[in-house]
C-alpha cells in the first residue's frame, strides 16, 4: 500500500476514534454474513466480468452501535479466466470497507450520512500494480420529499491507485486512469403489496434507481468518457426465514449512455442473497 494511502487511511481512523469515542457504549456486537449469486456483475456501469455470473461471500460488523463499521466483501467469477486483472480487464477482488455512518436531525434536512474508505485488493496479481483505494460519502434525505418512504440519496467517490507507479498509476498507458471521481444520484421506494403468505399480509418491494456520472475513471484502467455513464432501475425484496436469515432475491435493468463504460447498451441481471444476522 503506497505511503499517502496509509497516511489517508490513518487520518481517517483517527477522526472516526474520535467520533466513537463521543458515542454511548453498547454492550452488544451486531452484524451479518451474506452470501449473493450474481446472474451478472455489474458495478458502477461495468460489466465487470463479461456476462458470467459471479458469487460475493461478505462479512458486516457494526461495533457495538458506535456507528462505525467493517465490511469485508469478495468479488468471484464462476468462470475460468477472470482470475487476474489486466490492462482494461479487472480480476476477481477483495474490498475492505471501514465506514462510519449516522442520523444529523434536522427538520425536513434529516439526513443520514455514511463515510467510507476501501481497499481494493486483487489477490491473483502477484504485485499490487492493480490495487486500488477509495473514499466515498453517501448522503440520504428520508424526509426531504414529503413523501413516507420516497427517499432521494447522493454519492461522491473519488477512487485511486494504491501505487502511484503501478500499472493503473502513473505506468498506465493511453488515457486510461484509475484515477478519478464518481457521481451517483439514487432514488429508493418501498412499495408495499399483498404478500405471498397467509402469515404475511403484506410484502414489501424495494425499488431502487440511479444515475451515474463518471469522471473519467475506469477500474481496470481502459480509456472512459467524463460523461453521464448509465441508469440503473431495480427490485428486491426480503423473505424472513426462521433464525435470523433473511433471503433476498433481487432483478436489475441497466441503460448504457456510454459505451466507454459498457459496450452493451442494455444490462439485465437477477440476483439472489441469503444473509445471517446476528
Amino acid at each position: 500500500m503506497e505511503r499517502k494511502g496509509i497516511y489517508l487511511a490513518a487520518v481517517m481512523l483517527f477522526c472516526l476514534g474520535i467520533v466513537v469515542q463521543a458515542q454511548p457504549p453498547v454492550d452488544e456486537l451486531h452484524g451479518n454474513v451474506a452470501l449473493t449469486y450474481q446472474s451478472k456483475y455489474v458495478w458502477r456501469g461495468f460489466d465487470i466480468y463479461r456476462d458470467k455470473s459471479a458469487i460475493q461471500p461478505e462479512v458486516d460488523m457494526d461495533l457495538y452501535g458506535s456507528g462505525l463499521g467493517i465490511n469485508v466483501k469478495a468479488h468471484r467469477a464462476n468462470s475460468s479466466g477472470f482470475e487476474a486483472a489486466e490492462p482494461g480487464k479487472c480480476g476477481e477482488r477483495w474490498d475492505y470497507n471501514l465506514y462510519y455512518q449516522n442520523v444529523y436531525e434536522y427538520d425536513t434536512l434529516t439526513t443520514n450520512y455514511r463515510l467510507g474508505w476501501v481497499y481494493y485488493n486483487y489477490p491473483d496479481n502477484a504485485s499490487e500494480d492493480y490495487d486500488l483505494q477509495e473514499l466515498h460519502a453517501v448522503l440520504s434525505w428520508p424526509k426531504l420529499l414529503g413523501v413516507e418512504g420516497l427517499v432521494p440519496s447522493y454519492v461522491l467517490v473519488k477512487l485511486w491507485p494504491s501505487s502511484s507507479g503501478s500499472l493503473v498509476g502513473s505506468r498506465a498507458t493511453g488515457n486510461g486512469s484509475a484515477s478519478g471521481w464518481a457521481h451517483i444520484f439514487m432514488l429508493d421506494y418501498p412499495l408495499s403489496v399483498p404478500g405471498l403468505m397467509p402469515e404475511d399480509p403484506q410484502q414489501i418491494l424495494n425499488l431502487h434507481s440511479e444515475l451515474v456520472f463518471n469522471d473519467g475513471v475506469h477500474p481496470g484502467c481502459g480509456d472512459v468518457d467524463h460523461d453521464w455513464s448509465n441508469f440503473v432501475f431495480g427490485v428486491s425484496t426480503d423473505f424472513d426465514l426462521d433464525d435470523n436469515w433473511i433471503l433476498t432475491p433481487a432483478a436489475y435493468h441497466q441503460m448504457t449512455m456510454d459505451t466507454s463504460v459498457n459496450p452493451d447498451k442494455d444490462e439485465t441481471w437477477i440476483t439472489l442473497a441469503l444473509r445471517y444476522t446476528f
